[in-house]
C-alpha cells in the first residue's frame, strides 16, 4: 500500500533517514481537455525561506491552528460544560476585551505624557538657550539630547526585542492572517515597544507613535489572552478557555482597534481600520466587541485628559493625544476648488507610490546593515538622529524673519516649547515660520499645519522646505532599530503640501488652508496606506469636522487609484519584503492552470489509528512538521480509510502522558479518562511541551498508542482536481493550516496530500512551474 501523505513543511524540516520514493503525475488541463503531465518527481520540499524580522536572523515561520479542532477528547469537554462554566467563559471574553481598553487607553496617555515632557524639556532648554543668542551651545544641547534619546531607545530594540523595531502593522496583520513570526507579540516585545517609542519620537526623529500602538495594543491582549507568560512567572489558570489560537485571534484583533483608538482617539475609525487593514478574519460578533473596546479606549483618554488639564501632568495638556479642531473653516467650494482637490488626489497617488518605492528600497539596504550586528544598528541609529538633528535645526535659518501680524490672542513670538510663532534667530516682534514647524513636536506641527487662524502664517517657500525635508527624512527614518510609526511623517508631508495649494489659490477658494492641509494629508495617506474608508472616519474624528466628508472621500478615492497603478500599500510591501506567507484575500490568476494535486509537497509520512510509539518518536525527531493524517486499516477497518489529522503538539502531550500498551488494540477510554482537554491547551509565549522534554526508554518505543481520542477526525478535505485558485481562498476564507487533499478515484491511498500555507506562495510554485508563474 502506498503509505505516502503530504506533512506540512512549515520551518523548513524534512525527513533525511526515511525518504520513501514515490512518482506522481502532476497536471493540469490543458486547452484541448486532455490531462497532460507537468512535473514528474520522487520527493519535492517546499522549502520557501521566510524572514521573521529583518536585519535579524532567519526564523521558522509556522501557522496558527485557527480551526476548530473535533477529536473525542474535545467532544467530550464540550459535552460536559455545565451553563455555569458557558456564562464564565462569555464573561471572562468580555472582562478581557474591557481590560484590553483600559490597559491600552492608559498606555497610550502614558506614551503621550511620556513624549511632551520629555520633548517639551528639550525644546524649552533649546529655546532658552537660543533667546539668550547662544546658538552653538543650543544646537549641541538639541542635538545631544536627540542622541542620547535615540540611542537608548535604539539599545532597547537592538538588545533586548529586535521584533519591536518598525511600525508593528505588517506584523500584526500577519498574525491575524495566521502567521506565527518569531516573538512579535512577546512580552520583551510589548515594554521596548511603548518605552523606545516614547524615546524615539521625543528623539525628534520624523516617525509617529499610532503604528507602535497598534502593535502595543495587539501585544496586551495576547499577554491578556494567554494568562499571562510562564516565562515571567505570570499566569493565571483561570484564563484556561482562552489557551487557543481562535479565542486569541478575536482578542488581537480587539487590541489592534484599541491601539488606533487610542492614538488618535478615534473609536469608531479604531474599529475600521482593523477590519479594513488588519482582520484577514470578521464576524459580526466580533465587531461588537471591537466596538466596545475602542469606546473603552474613548471614555479612558477623555477622562485622562480633563485631569490633565488643572497642570498636573507637567508639560502635557496642550500637546498630545492628538485632536486638529479645525471645524471653524468654512467648508463650502466651488468649481475651482473640486479641480484643485482632483489634482491634490492625483499628486498623493503619485507621491504616496513614490514615497512607497523608495521606502522599500531604503529598507533593503538598512537590512544588509542590521544583519551586521546590535552595534550596526545602534551606530545607524545614532547616524540617522544626527542628520535629523541637523535638518531641524539647520533649515529654519534659510527661512526669513515675518513680522508677527496684529490681533492674535497668542503671544508672538511663542515663549516657550509649543505655538505657531517661533522666535528663533529674530528680533523681537518678528517670528521664524520654519522653525514653528521643525522645532516643535510632531504632533503640534500638524496642529500648526491644519490651523486656519492666519492664512498668511506659513511662506510658500518654507511650506515647500518643511515639505522636502519631512519627505526625506521620513524615507530615511523607516526601517532603523526604534519603533516607528508611518501615520505623521505622511500626515506632516501631505498637510504641507495641502497648504501650499490653499496659499497658491488664495482668493479663488472658498476653503481656507487649514482645509486644504486636511486633504493633502488624506491624499497622502490614500497614496501610501491605501485604506479609504478607516482613513476618512480618522480623519473625520480627528478633526471634528463631518462636513469635510464629501471632500475626504473624493480625494482618498482618487490618490489610492493612481497610486494601485504603480505598487502596492506600504504595508503590504513590508509584509513581502519581511518574507511573511501572506495570504491575500484573492488568488493569483496563474493558479486557475493548476490543480491542488500539483503543488503537494513531499517526502510524506503518515500513522496508523494504533501506533507504535518508536515509530512517531522517529517522525517528531527528525521532522518539524506540525500535521500528520492519521490512517486506519485492517483490522480497525475493513479498508484503509482517512480517520484524521494529528498535531504534532498534541502528540507531544500524549508521548509525555505515557498512556502506551503492549498490544495493537484500541484503548481509546482509557486516554480520555487520563487526560483532559485543556492538557492539550496550546501554550502562550512561554516554554511549552518540547520533544527534548521526552523522556522514552527503548521498552517503551516497542510498545503501542491509541491516536483515535486526539485525532481531529473532521478536518477539512478538496478532491485533488479542485482548482488551486479555490483551494486557496477557501483556506484564507476559513483560516486553515492544513487543508487534506484527498484523491479523485478508488483503490489509492486514503489521502493524496496535505496542503499548508506555503504550498500556495508564489516562490514554491514557481520553482515547481517556471513556464506558468509570471516572474516578481
Amino acid at each position: 500500500m502506498e503509505n505516502q501523505v503530504d506533512i506540512e513543511n512549515e520551518g523548513g524540516g524534512m525527513v533525511e533517514e526515511e525518504k520513501i520514493d514515490l512518482e506522481r503525475n502532476f497536471s493540469t488541463i490543458s486547452e484541448s481537455g486532455i490531462r497532460e503531465p507537468l512535473l514528474n518527481s520522487k520527493s519535492r520540499v517546499n522549502n520557501t525561506s521566510q524572514i521573521a524580522i529583518v536585519g535579524a536572523n532567519v526564523y521558522p515561520i509556522e501557522s496558527l491552528d485557527y480551526e476548530i479542532v473535533e477529536n473525542d477528547l474535545f467532544k467530550q469537554d464540550w459535552r460536559s460544560r455545565k451553563k455555569v462554566q458557558i456564562f464564565q467563559y462569555i464573561f471572562l471574553k468580555w472582562t478581557l476585551v474591557l481590560l484590553i481598553g483600559l490597559s491600552t487607553g492608559l498606555v497610550g496617555f502614558f506614551n503621550n505624557i511620556g513624549v511632551e515632557n520629555i520633548a517639551g524639556f528639550k525644546l524649552l532648554l533649546t529655546s532658552n538657550l537660543m533667546l539668550e543668542g547662544k546658538y552653538f551651545r543650543a544646537f549641541a544641547a538639541f542635538a545631544g539630547c536627540n542622541v542620547v534619546l535615540a540611542t537608548c531607545a535604539a539599545a532597547l530594540c537592538a538588545l533586548i526585542a529586535p521584533a519591536a523595531a518598525g511600525s508593528g502593522i505588517p506584523e500584526v496583520k500577519a498574525y491575524l492572517n495566521g502567521i506565527d513570526a518569531h516573538s512579535i507579540l512577546a512580552p520583551s516585545t510589548l515594554l521596548v515597544k511603548i518605552f523606545g517609542s516614547i524615546l524615539g519620537v521625543a528623539a525628534g526623529f520624523v516617525v509617529g507613535k499610532e503604528g507602535p500602538m497598534v502593535h502595543t495594543g495587539a501585544c496586551i491582549a495576547n499577554l491578556l489572552g494567554q494568562g499571562g507568560s510562564r516565562k515571567y512567572h505570570l499566569t493565571w489558570n483561570w484564563l484556561k478557555y482562552f489557551k487557543n489560537d481562535r479565542d486569541r485571534r478575536d482578542l488581537i484583533t480587539c487590541g489592534a482597534a484599541a491601539g488606533v483608538a487610542a492614538a488618535f482617539r478615534a473609536p469608531v475609525g479604531g474599529v475600521l481600520f482593523a477590519l479594513e487593514e488588519i482582520a484577514s478574519w470578521w464576524r459580526s460578533a466580533l465587531l461588537w466587541r471591537t466596538f466596545f473596546t475602542t469606546a473603552v479606549v474613548a471614555m479612558v483618554l477623555r477622562s485622562l485628559i480633563q485631569f490633565c488639564r488643572s497642570g498636573k501632568c507637567g508639560l502635557f495638556g496642550q500637546g498630545g493625544l492628538i485632536m486638529f479642531d479645525v471645524n471653524s473653516g468654512v467648508s463650502n467650494y466651488n468649481t475651482i476648488d473640486v479641480l484643485a482637490i482632483i489634482l491634490i488626489g492625483v499628486i498623493g497617488g503619485l507621491l504616496g507610490s513614490l514615497y512607497n518605492y523608495l521606502v522599500d528600497k531604503v529598507l533593503r539596504t538598512y537590512s544588509v546593515i542590521n544583519e551586521r550586528g546590535a552595534a550596526f544598528k545602534i551606530l545607524l541609529v545614532m547616524t540617522v538622529s544626527i542628520l535629523t538633528s541637523c535638518c531641524s535645526y539647520g533649515l529654519p535659518w534659510l527661512a526669513r524673519c515675518t513680522p508677527c501680524p496684529a490681533g492674535l490672542e497668542e503671544k508672538c513670538p511663542t515663549i516657550g516649547r509649543s505655538g505657531s510663532y517661533k522666535n528663533f534667530q529674530c528680533p523681537p516682534g518678528h517670528y521664524n515660520d520654519l522653525a514653528s514647524l521643525f522645532l516643535n513636536t510632531n504632533d503640534d506641527a500638524i496642529r500648526n499645519l491644519f490651523s486656519s487662524n492666519n492664512s498668511n502664517e506659513f511662506h510658500i517657500s518654507s511650506l515647500l522646505v518643511f515639505f522636502a525635508g519631512v519627505y526625506c527624512l521620513g524615507i530615511i527614518t523607516y526601517g532603523i532599530a526604534i519603533p516607528s510609526g508611518l501615520f505623521i511623517p505622511v500626515i506632516l508631508a501631505g498637510a504641507s503640501y495641502g497648504r501650499i495649494f490653499g496659499r497658491a489659490l488664495g482668493s479663488l477658494s472658498n476653503l481656507n488652508v487649514g482645509l486644504f492641509s486636511l486633504l493633502g494629508a488624506a491624499s497622502f495617506l490614500g497614496g501610501t496606506m491605501r485604506m479609504t474608508v478607516s482613513i476618512c472616519v480618522i480623519l473625520l474624528e480627528l478633526t471634528n469636522n463631518l462636513l469635510m466628508l464629501p471632500l475626504v472621500m473624493l480625494v482618498l478615492l482618487i490618490s489610492k487609484t493612481v497610486a494601485d497603478s504603480f505598487n502596492k500599500g506600504v504595508y503590504d510591501q513590508i509584509v513581502k519584503m519581511k518574507g511573511l506567507p501572506f495570504l491575500e484575500a484573492h488568488a493569483e490568476p496563474f493558479m486557475r492552470h493548476l490543480v491542488a494535486g500539483d503543488v503537494c509537497s513531499g517526502p510524506l509520512l503518515s500513522f496508523s489509528g494504533v501506533e507504535k510509539v518508536g515509530n512517531i518518536v522517529h517522525a517528531l525527531k527528525y521532522t518539524r512538521h506540525n500535521g500528520f493524517p492519521v490512517i486506519d486499516e485492517p483490522p480497525f477497518s475493513e479498508a484503509p480509510e482517512l480517520c484524521g489529522l494529528v498535531l504534532r503538539s498534541h502528540l507531544l502531550v500524549l508521548l509525555n502522558g505515557k498512556k502506551f500498551m503492549k498490544q495493537r488494540v484500541l484503548s481509546g477510554s482509557s486516554i480520555l479518562g487520563r487526560f483532559h482537554a485543556f492538557d492539550f491547551a496550546k501554550p502562550g509565549s512561554g516554554k511549552g511541551l518540547k520533544f527534548e522534554d521526552l523522556v522514552i526508554t527503548q521498552e517503551e518505543m516497542e510498545m503501542y498508542v491509541d491516536l483515535h481520542p486526539i485525532t481531529n477526525t473532521s478536518p477539512y478535505t478538496v478532491v485533488e482536481t479542485m482548482s488551486l485558485a479555490k483551494a486557496a481562498v477557501l483556506f484564507r476564507q476559513l483560516g486553515l493550516r492544513h487543508l487534506c487533499v484527498v484523491p479523485k478515484k478508488t483503490g489509492r491511498a486514503p489521502i493524496a496530500g496535505i496542503l499548508t500555507r506555503h504550498d500556495f506562495m508564489h516562490e514554491h510554485i514557481s520553482n515547481l512551474y517556471p513556464h506558468l508563474v509570471p516572474h516578481k
